[in-house]
């Protein structure tokens, strides 16, 4: 029987588990671990609350999780409760699916004012992250400015654009929706580097964004190169630029009719941020594309900012005794090994690309290099002295069935129009537990 430890419940923590039972069929023991009482990680976390289709993938993973050689364990704080070391002293192989939880910073002056958050912040409060539920973003003020080019930046934008009727089906949690409802915020900057041709954005996405009751967006015309340029594109950027063209179409008199702006900055990097304590301005430097690279023209100007949300990306967390990879953001590896019987897959091995389903193969390979690396069961403790270390030290450790105890809590306590509302303290989360008991 080989033992192995996933450290993330998230998609990459699932799709690897779902390969080793592939791989060994009954004769693997799978234990999923998680720092909090609750799976799925981004799904949870980070998917949009109104993208309800993209969440129903934890049907897949729930199928596997139910699998009697597969456990999760929640509210387990590697690095913290427990050591990765120890976790190796205990398993055939541990490997971290841990994601890219952490903000890469804007890195400009005034990046500390107030009201300025990185993304991870501010979707996570508006999603119920337990670390973010208390952010209480100011959306008094008439500007926000968003920077970044990829769906993240536009899910911010489209969750600060909506009305309440557009909320209907999502699980957005109560906090963040009754905050948003309350909102000043008349008009929304995305800031973005470099220009139309070298967006992240994926047309479905772009399509939503067009499809507002509150808001046209807006494109400068002068911002989009020779239409003709757009054949040298691959098709998916391709599509999401000539939703870029249709809105730099939209009438002005139709845009102004409509209470919400929202508009198109390219070619626009943050030098740096401007305010007395709390962000009021954000400074910004004209670029133009040398080489697919953003270089600076030396033109400044400043747009009014009352709230900034940056959206460029995201790291790793470090673990203690963990290699890590300053510069990249991620585990130190080489194609998934990082020191023997440890390994990480998804994020954590790559960073943060690709879509969901990319994790899938991701997971599949970190198995057959398991499987290369242990072609027989080193028959180490596994599940048995991880129980008795958990005993030994306390933890109160969050199963699966516990899981779908909080799960049925939060159904029972949603809006008439939402599948569910979260709870965003990890102590309601564990009394749950017990309320069917």
């Amino acid at each position: 029987m080989r033992h192995i430890a996933i450290v993330g419940s998230g998609p990459a923590g699932y799709y690897t588990a779902e390969a080793a039972q592939k791989q060994w069929g009954d004769d693997v023991s799978i234990d999923i671990f998680d720092m909090l009482p609750v799976p799925y990680g981004l799904i949870r976390f980070g998917v949009a609350p109104d993208h309800q289709s993209i969440k129903g993938v934890t049907r897949r993973y729930e199928q596997t999780a139910l699998a009697e050689n597969v456990r999760f364990v929640g509210n387990v704080k590697v690095g913290q409760d427990v050591s990765v070391p120890e976790l190796q002293g205990l398993y055939d192989a541990v490997v971290l699916a841990t994601g890219a939880p952490r903000d890469r910073e804007i890195g400009v002056p005034g990046d500390h004012l107030k009201n300025v958050f990185g993304s991870a912040g501010f979707v996570g409060w508006y999603n119920g992250h337990p670390e973010f539920a208390a952010l209480d973003p100011d959306l008094s003020g008439h500007t926000a400015v968003v920077i970044g080019m990829g769906n993240v930046a536009l899910d911010v934008t489209r969750i600060l654009a909506k009305t309440r009727d557009e909320f209907a089906g999502s699980d957005i949690v109560g906090h963040a929706l009754d905050s948003l409802m309350g909102s000043k915020i008349r008009r929304i900057v995305v800031l973005g580097r470099r220009g139309p041709h070298q967006i992240m954005m994926t047309p479905k996405e772009l399509g939503e964004l067009g499809h507002l009751s509150r808001t046209a967006p807006w494109v400068n015309p002068r911002d989009l190169p020779d239409v003709g340029d757009d054949a040298m594109l691959e098709p998916g950027i391709r599509k999401a630029v000539g939703h870029l063209r249709s809105f730099a179409a939209i009438p002005e008199s139709h845009r102004a009719d409509l209470p919400l702006e929202v508009e198109f900055d390219f070619f626009a990097a943050p030098r740096g941020l401007i305010g007395d304590g709390k962000v009021s301005a954000i400074s910004v430097e004209r670029t133009r594309i040398d080489a697919g690279r953003a270089v600076g023209t030396g033109e400044f100007y400043e747009i009014p900012a009352d709230l900034v949300v940056s959206c460029i990306g995201y790291q790793t967390s470090p673990i203690a005794g963990v290699p890590f990879d300053e510069r990249a953001g991620r585990f130190a590896n080489d194609e998934g090994r990082i020191l023997p019987g440890l390994y990480c897959v998804g994020w954590a091995r790559r960073g943060p690309s690709g879509t969901i389903g990319t994790n899938r193969p991701d997971g599949f390979g970190v198995v057959e290099l398991i499987a290369q690396d242990f072609p027989a069961s080193a028959r180490k403790a596994g599940r048995a002295g991880f129980d008795e270390l958990a005993e030994r030290r306390g933890l109160d450790v969050v199963s699966f069935d516990d899981w779908k105890k909080i799960e049925e809590a939060e159904q029972a306590r949603a809006r008439d129009d939402a599948p569910r509302e979260k709870f965003v303290d990890v102590d309601d989360m564990i009394r749950a537990t017990s309320l069917a008991d």
